[in-house]
């Protein structure tokens, strides 16, 4: 079974990798996929988004990567042949956001989302947060507190 993981990782965060090596062991392929989020403003262009993603999942031989920038999730599922939306939620307030789109996407095409939770101990990581805290150069060591994954599965600043 072939399953979505959107998001617009801008950055990909430890979380994000937390989430998507968990998918890659209960799904036989899991795409990774950078999505245009209308209420967000990038930070960084969606070519580095994608080279960030593909170094995170390096290691992930059932991972591949890709981007969707026009239409609707179900738009780019039903071009691919995937019924399954993988979601990593943090706490309620994500559940609470979630909740509609996803049943919005099982009622306009018959996709179903998987949630995952999150690793306790990077439930409070979003990629917001880390970007802030980089700008402001106060993440202990300059390494935006060790959130953000490296190819080596190391840590680095945004």
């Amino acid at each position: 079974m072939r399953a979505l993981f959107p998001g617009s990782f801008d950055p990909v965060t430890q979380g994000h990798q937390d989430v998507l090596r968990r998918a890659a062991l209960l799904f036989d392929e899991v795409v990774v996929c950078v999505m245009f989020n209308a209420n967000k403003t990038g930070r960084f262009p969606v070519a580095e988004r994608l080279d960030r993603l593909r170094a995170a999942a390096a290691d992930l031989g059932n991972v591949t990567v890709d981007s969707h920038t026009g239409g609707l999730l179900v738009d780019y599922c039903g071009q691919v042949g995937i019924d399954v939306v993988i979601r990593g939620v943090r706490g309620v307030s994500d559940l609470d956001y979630e909740m509609p789109m996803a049943r919005m996407n099982h009622e306009l095409a018959g996709v179903e989302t998987f949630f995952i939770p999150a690793d306790p101990a990077l439930a409070h990581v979003s990629s917001t947060l880390v970007t802030t805290v980089g700008r402001q150069h106060r993440a202990p060591n300059g390494d935006s507190a060790g959130r953000l994954p490296t190819p080596e599965g190391g840590d680095t600043g945004p």
